[in-house]
């Protein structure tokens, strides 16, 4: 046995009647490329801990970087629902592609379209979104998560630049990056934007070995060393943690979408599987215990499906909070961590196998419940929001 091919994606609400032409047309043309280009070679990619050749260019051509980037920037000027659809595609092949493109598009092309000069905007819109230039995002320090506030990265005003000193940690694309979105604190400690660039001297970004989880992507530090960062590289459109926590709610709502793929990929394999695998003399799938696997599987991803719909028709229209994201971050993620984990059961030991996408899915889905908020600090931002105290 080896992978299956991907037929027919769940529907079961006919949610599909509610997409336009063009959401579906955009959704067929990802899936295809995943298809053709993603899945011959991601098993391959995550055993060997290696990332995906020439894969930002890939995702470049078929227009999967900055999608809701307006087109004079070099996006494609489409909506969220759009942009979901494509996160979902994407991470049905595998969450490390999903985050390539999710980092480049929601936190480093969003700051730079939404809080960059008109020079920042054309310098580096146009080249990342063509893939030919990579990004990365600086947040996460050695000694700071999930509390951003107490970051202590930070910049000093030398008076015809700025003096950058610090590290990031846990980076998606440090060691390829050409560009950094860092978020630091100013002299009067208040958190501000620097897009730091590759040969400044003093920026390094050593990768981050020995991973378990997201193997097909590269990870690593960024650590300034009295970098010398140019006044024109500030994002002069906010100040305050206001702006990585806007990048961070788009990146949360494309992981809300992205995980509905890995959850499928998982399904429908469980479903071909429990369909042909015979024991006792009759196909696995006649017996009640998994069927109720598949039942479940089927009614959590509808329900994700719902969730995301609606968040996304709420983002198109500027009215969804950042408690709504975290809500379809956490319920999303945990649905799709759980079905990779009990669909493996379905496939017995061959659950463990390359050929079959489960492992590698709940593996990566283990990054996914942490990074961009983790599970249980979502959980305290949709407490908050009920109660209107902070449990933090």
């Amino acid at each position: 046995m080896s992978y299956y091919s991907l037929t027919s994606i769940p529907d079961y609400y006919g949610i599909d009647s509610l997409l336009t032409e063009e959401h579906k047309l955009i959704r067929q043309s990802v899936r295809d490329w995943v298809e053709s280009f993603v899945m011959p070679q991601i098993d391959h990619a995550a055993q060997n801990h290696t990332d995906i050749p020439n894969l930002m260019k890939e995702l470049g051509q078929i227009g999967a970087l900055g999608p809701y980037i307006p087109v004079e920037y070099g996006g494609s000027g489409l909506d969220q629902i759009s942009y979901g659809l494509i996160m979902q595609e994407l991470e049905r092949g595998d969450s490390a592609v999903r985050s390539a493109a999710s980092v480049q598009s929601s936190l480093v092309m969003f700051p730079i379209n939404e809080f960059g000069s008109e020079e920042q905007k054309r310098k580096y819109l146009p080249k990342l979104a063509a893939g030919e230039m990579i990004g990365s995002f600086g947040l996460t320090e050695p000694n700071h998560g999930s509390d951003p506030s107490s970051m202590e990265t930070n910049f000093k005003d030398m008076g015809d630049h700025y003096l950058l000193n610090g590290a990031k940690m846990w980076i998606t694309n440090s060691p390829l990056c050409d560009i950094a979105v860092v978020w630091a604190k100013n002299e009067e400690g208040k958190v501000q934007g620097l897009i730091v660039e590759r040969g400044m001297e003093g920026f390094t970004t050593p990768e981050t070995h020995n991973k378990w989880s997201l193997r097909a992507s590269k990870t690593g530090e960024l650590v300034f060393n009295n970098v010398k960062v140019s006044k024109e590289n500030l994002l002069p459109g906010v100040t305050g943690l206001k702006g990585p926590l806007s990048c961070l709610n788009s990146a949360r709502y494309g992981i809300s979408w992205g995980v509905i793929g890995a959850a499928i990929d998982c399904y429908c394999t469980a479903v071909q599987y429990s369909k042909e695998r015979k024991q006792f003399g009759k196909p696995i799938g006649s017996y009640q215990l998994q069927q109720k696997k598949l039942a479940e599987f089927l009614t959590e991803i509808t329900k994700a499906q719902l969730l995301c719909l609606q968040l996304g028709n709420l983002k198109n229209e500027h009215k969804a909070t950042p408690a709504q994201i975290s809500m379809a971050k956490r319920n999303n993620v945990k649905m799709a961590i759980d079905i990779a984990r009990e669909s493996r059961q379905i496939l017995g030991g061959m659950g463990i196998m390359g050929e079959f996408p489960m492992m590698r899915h709940a593996a990566n889905l283990e990054s996914v419940i942490t990074y961009e908020g983790t599970h249980d600090v979502h959980l305290l931002i949709t407490g908050l929001d009920i109660t209107g105290i902070n449990a933090f």
